[in-house]
């Protein structure tokens, strides 16, 4: 009887291995989300490169203390954060601050997108560099983090916040964050 060499066992382990991880990956509630490592975590520090003109800024000390608040990354030249716009404004109107951080944009641009559409953030930051993106995970734009009152990420949301997921998974986030 000839002899079977053990390298012939790699490829059918390599692919029951493959199976493996994504029977796993198919196990998560929502199979096409990233997860967050940052929820449960005070976000990074902010580093501003600049501000837009005549609106106030903010920093960490601003998102740790008070009540519940949303961190938005937006960009004029983001399609998606047009359309989640409204429901930002609609979340501003209900009494939640909203901390906007425009991601790599013109600042003279930004102005005349929150003069076309209204302004629902209480403070921005501009983030001209990228920095803050890549510190706080941002991998597109929009991408939104739910803060409870102590500055801790409840929920990190990747996407434009549409009024389906306003309903399912916003509000409960809020909810969650005022129980904290």
């Amino acid at each position: 009887m000839p002899k079977i060499s053990p390298l012939f066992l790699i490829p059918p382990l390599v692919f029951a291995g493959f199976v493996a991880l994504v029977a796993v990956g198919m196990m998560r509630e929502d199979p096409d989300a990233i997860p967050s490592t940052k929820e449960g975590q005070l976000p990074p520090r902010l580093h501003p490169t600049g501000e837009l003109p005549g609106i106030p800024g903010f920093d960490n000390a601003t998102l740790e203390t008070g009540d519940v608040k949303i961190v938005n990354f937006w960009a004029t030249w983001c399609a998606p954060c047009r359309v989640e716009h409204p429901n930002l404004v609609k979340l501003s109107e209900e009494g939640i601050s909203i901390f906007g951080i425009n991601y790599k944009d013109d600042p003279e641009k930004a102005l005349a997108f929150l003069d076309e559409l209204g302004d629902p953030f209480e403070a921005i930051i501009s983030d001209e560099n990228g920095r803050n993106g890549i510190e706080w995970g941002v991998i597109a734009m929009p991408e939104s983090y739910v803060l409870d009152g102590e500055g801790r990420i409840v929920l990190h949301f990747r996407g434009p916040i549409t009024q389906r997921f306003l309903e399912s998974t916003i509000y409960p986030a809020i909810e969650e964050a005022r129980r904290r």
